[in-house]
C-alpha cells in the first residue's frame, strides 16, 4: 500500500555504521507537533536503535525537540541541530524535514511521516533519492479512502476535507482526492485551517455543504482532531480520517498505517 524509499532501519544503520563497534553516536529528532502517529514514529526510531545495540545515555546521545506546530520554530530547531556535531538527524513530518534538507548537504537526514517527498522537494527521485537525504513515505491510497466513505455512508456525495494548505503533504493529498472523486461520483470541498486554533472554524465552514468530513494525515488538524469531532457530533456529520489513531479520538473509521 505504500511506496518506500530506503527502510528506516536500513537508513539509520547506514548512517551510524555497525553497532558491534559500540562507538558513541548522536541522533537528533525534530518533530513538527506531538500527536499519536508522529509520536509512534519517534518511538519506532528509538526502538530500532535499541535493537541495534544503542542505548540512550550509554552509547547513544538522543536529542528531541518539538516545534509545537510552528514552522518557524521547526526552522530554528533545524538550524540548531545543524550547528551540533551530529551523526544523523531524523525529521518527522514534512514541515520538519524541509528546513533540515534545505540547510545541510552533509549531515545524514532520515525523514518519516512524509507523504510526498518529491513534491516537498526533499528528494528528486523515489527510487534513488541520492545526496544526504532518505526516509519513508506514507502516501495513502486515497481512492480507497473515498470508497470506504461510500461504503459506510452511501448517501454521501460531497466530502469536506479539513486540512492546512501550508502543509505540502496535505496539499498533495487533497489534489489526489480531487482527481479521484469524479470517477466515484463524489465532490471534494476544502475546509482550510492554517493553525490548530482555526480547525474548529474550518470544520464548521463545511456544515451545510458536506455530507461527511475527512481529515488527511495533516499534522495541524490531527493535533486538534477533537475539534473536528465536535463539529461532526453537533452537525450529525460522520468524520473519517487517514490516521488510524484518530478512531479512538472520535472518527467513525480510518484507513492508514501503523506508524
Amino acid at each position: 500500500m505504500k511506496t518506500k524509499l530506503v527502510s528506516l532501519a536500513v537508513a539509520l544503520a547506514a548512517a551510524l555504521a555497525a553497532p558491534v563497534q559500540a562507538q558513541d553516536k548522536s541522533v537528533a529528532i525534530t518533530q513538527i507537533v506531538e500527536h499519536p502517529a508522529l509520536d509512534a514514529c519517534r518511538q519506532g526510531v528509538k526502538d530500532e536503535f535499541a535493537d541495534a545495540g544503542y542505548v540512550v545515555d550509554k552509547n547513544l546521545k538522543w536529542t528531541y525537540e518539538s516545534a509545537q506546530g510552528n514552522p518557524g520554530t521547526a526552522a530554528q530547531i533545524a538550524r540548531k541541530f545543524i550547528g551540533e556535531n551530529l551523526d544523523v538527524i531524523v525529521a518527522i513530518s514534512t514541515p520538519s524535514s524541509q528546513p533540515v534538507a534545505a540547510a545541510t548537504k552533509t549531515i545524514p537526514l532520515v525523514f518519516s511521516a512524509v507523504t510526498d517527498p518529491v513534491g516537498a522537494k526533499l528528494i528528486g527521485n523515489m527510487e534513488r533519492p541520492g545526496g544526504n537525504v532518505t526516509g519513508t513515505s506514507d502516501m495513502l491510497p486515497l481512492d480507497e479512502h473515498l470508497k470506504l466513505i461510500q461504503r459506510l455512508v452511501p448517501s454521501a456525495k460531497t466530502i469536506g476535507v479539513v486540512f492546512n494548505p501550508g502543509e505540502a503533504n496535505s496539499v498533495s493529498s487533497v489534489a489526489s482526492m480531487k482527481a479521484a472523486a469524479p470517477a466515484l461520483g463524489l465532490t471534494i470541498i476544502e475546509a482550510p485551517a492554517t493553525k490548530s486554533s482555526d480547525v474548529l472554524a474550518a470544520a464548521r465552514s463545511a456544515v451545510g455543504k458536506a455530507d461527511a468530513l475527512y481529515v488527511p494525515t495533516d499534522n495541524t488538524v490531527v493535533s486538534a482532531f477533537e475539534a473536528v469531532v465536535k463539529v461532526g457530533i453537533d452537525a450529525k456529520l460522520p468524520v473519517f480520517a487517514a490516521d488510524t489513531d484518530s478512531v479512538e479520538r472520535g472518527a467513525i473509521a480510518a484507513l492508514g498505517f501503523n506508524y
